[in-house]
This record gives structure tokens, C-alpha cells and sequence, in this order.
């Protein structure tokens, strides 16, 4: 296994970009750490797959460095760098016997017959394939041949890193939850590097200890489900993780914080103070709908709203409500009885009210 760094990296597939949109990928360091489990999560055309590529050896990056260990591996072929890879759709060989998908990378190192055997085994048992060692591949399902060909990538003990490019798309829905944890097994069973690209945050939160949020270009956020949960670094990680989203508003500055419309937010002294060392005028907060407080009676920190819609989703209920001219959902418990039309106080709890400006989150100590 290795850690994989990414040193100023960047890659355009302009010959001639002039701007930053030109740019599949926009400048970024980040690294992969020996053995970890990760997920690149983002929606598509934000550069993970890009990404991915280069790390591989398939895209030769326009600018900066891909590093294992701490040495260079630009110029080098991916079968020089040791990379697994498995792609969205199967790649398996149609004409061979599953045993002989799942043994053909072992054969090609020259691995003794007998370990051949063995490891085949082991992964075939791994992945529940063994019933289909040997019938061909040509006659199995295609999450049956995805199984193969992630096989294919978990066989070899000596990779440096196995890249999942999306893996689970051809995979019926009931079986995904089963691959995905059967992935993670594998992980902490052999202690692989693993970065595994999605655009669905069940799957990267599932999989991954720790996941890289992509947004044009850029790796915005890196962290573990819960710190992208709770502190969002970027208002597109507030919008892209969880389901409903984040809350975000445009505000202006005032006296005793922001304001819109006659809604005037305080915020706390020491986001003030570094509210007032920044000059742009792209200024949101964001608060998630399973932070907002209701209340049937007036507070002294509570706004008068109105309800406009209630969604009952069987365990919990979804209520949006107007503030002004903004719209703000609000997740709420099952038992929580409100009415359409009805007049509700909302409140934002302190700790759970997230400043941004330029998109970015105002952190206490930067």
C-alpha cells in the first residue's frame, strides 16, 4: 500500500486554457494516507473521475505532481505504478471461467499455482462468488460481472491503491448496501488503500472513514461524515450532504450582526469581529433543517413565521416555513403536530448557525 499525495495539481483539457473554468481540476494539494478508506464524493463533472485518472496513470496531469511514498510517478505507466482500478461499468473477460478472471492479474506476476489458488478462493469466498467460479463470465448477471471485476482489483496483494470509479451503478439498488459494507470488510481485513469516487453520499459515508467533497475543480472539504454533517467548510457541502440540505440565506451586514429584509440574526462577538475583517459582500448564513428550533409561543429569540407545507415521511416530518421572503426547512419528530396556513417561531440555536463568506465558513481561529 502507499500514500498518495497530490502536489499542486491541476489538469485542463484545453491545450490552451486561459481562465480557471477551463480547468477540469483547479489547483489543489491533498493526500491519501497509507491504508486508508475514502471516498471522493461530488456531483458529475466536478473532476473526480479526472481525479481518479491521473492518480492511475491514464491522464497525464497539465500541472504538478502525483507522488507514492514521496516519489514521482508522472511519467510512469499505470501497470508501473500498481494501481487497481475498477470502472462504472464491468470489465471482465467474457470468453474465461470466473477463476480464470479472478486468477489472470496473478499469472501475469508470475504467482505461484498453489497461492493462485488460495487467493482466488479467498476473494471468490469474500465476494460470495464461489458457486460461480467456474462457469463463464459471459453467462453472469452484471452485478455478478462488477463482483468479478472488483475481484480482479482486491486479488492482488501488492497494489498500491484500489480506485473504485463509481462501482455500484449497474448493481441492483437492494444489493448495493451489501457490496458497500462487504467493501468495507475488505478493507479492514486486508488493510488496503482504498479510494473509492461517487456521487451518492449514502455510498461515501457508508464506505468511507473520511471523504474528499469535490465542487468545480476543488477539493472544498475533507473530512468524516460528521464533520461534514455538523461543520460544513463550504455552503456546497451545507447543500450537497443531507437530505433535505442546509438552510442558506443571503444576508447584509448590520449593527448587531446580519440582516434580510427587517430580519436582523445576531451572531456571536467573535464571528462579528471577523465578519468585519473581511470586506466581500457575499455574505450567507446556513443552519440544517435538523437544527432549527419551532415553537408554538413567541420568544425573546424566536421569528414569527408561517407555515407553508408539511411532508410527512413516515418517521419524521419535513416543515417548510416562510421568514420574510425566504423559505427555510425545518426536519421535525413524527409526533410534532403543526398546521398549513398556521403561524410558528422559529429560532436558531448559536452553536449551530454557520457564517460564510465567499462561500467559505468563518471560523473562530483561521
Amino acid at each position: 500500500m502507499a500514500e498518495i499525495q497530490l502536489k499542486s495539481l491541476a489538469h485542463s483539457y484545453s491545450s490552451t486554457p486561459s481562465d480557471p473554468a477551463d480547468y477540469a481540476i483547479r489547483q489543489l494539494d491533498h493526500v491519501w494516507e497509507r491504508g486508508g478508506a475514502y471516498a471522493l464524493l461530488g456531483p458529475s463533472g466536478c473532476g473526480k473521475s479526472t481525479m481518479l485518472n491521473i492518480i492511475s496513470g491514464l491522464v497525464q496531469p497539465s500541472e504538478g505532481e502525483v507522488l507514492f511514498d514521496g516519489r514521482r510517478v508522472n511519467e510512469m505507466s499505470p501497470r508501473e505504478r500498481n494501481i487497481a482500478q475498477v470502472f462504472q461499468f464491468p470489465v471482465v473477460y467474457d470468453s474465461m471461467t470466473v477463476y480464470d478472471n479472478l486468477a489472470f492479474p496473478l499469472k501475469n506476476n508470475k504467482m505461484a499455482g498453489s497461492r493462485i489458488k488460495a487467493r482466488v478462493h479467498e476473494i471468490a469466498e469474500v465476494l460470495e462468488i464461489e458457486d460461480k467460479l467456474y462457469r463463464k463470465a459471459k453467462n453472469l448477471t452484471a452485478d455478478e460481472k462488477q463482483k468479478v471485476s472488483m475481484g480482479r482489483g482486491l486479488v492482488r496483494e501488492d497494489v498500491s491503491a484500489i480506485l473504485f470509479d463509481e462501482p455500484l451503478t449497474v448493481i441492483d439498488p437492494q444489493l448495493k448496501w451489501r457490496l458497500r459494507r462487504k467493501l468495507k470488510q475488505i478493507h479492514e481485513q486486508f488493510d488496503i488503500t482504498m479510494v473509492y469516487v461517487t456521487h451518492d453520499q449514502l455510498e461515501a459515508s457508508t464506505f468511507a472513514d473520511k471523504i474528499a467533497v469535490m465542487y468545480d475543480g476543488q477539493i472544498v472539504q475533507f473530512g468524516t461524515p460528521t464533520e461534514l454533517f455538523e461543520q460544513p467548510n463550504h455552503t456546497f457541502v451545507g447543500f450537497f450532504i443531507g437530505s433535505p440540505g442546509m438552510n442558506l440565506i443571503e444576508v447584509k451586514r448590520c449593527a448587531e450582526g446580519v440582516c434580510f429584509g427587517t430580519t436582523v440574526i445576531p451572531l456571536e462577538p467573535w464571528q462579528i469581529d471577523r465578519l468585519e475583517l473581511m470586506k466581500s459582500a457575499n455574505v450567507k448564513v446556513g443552519i440544517r433543517p435538523e437544527f432549527v428550533e419551532l415553537a408554538r409561543q413567541p420568544s425573546d429569540d424566536a421569528f414569527e413565521s408561517e407555515v407553508l407545507d408539511v411532508e410527512d415521511l413516515g418517521t419524521y416530518k419535513i416543515v417548510t416555513v416562510r421568514l420574510g421572503d425566504e423559505r427555510l426547512k425545518v426536519r421535525q419528530s413524527e409526533e410534532f403536530e403543526v398546521r398549513v396556513g398556521g403561524q410558528i417561531y422559529v429560532s436558531f440555536p448559536r452553536q449551530w448557525l454557520k457564517l460564510y463568506v465567499d462561500e467559505f465558513l468563518v471560523q473562530e481561529h483561521q
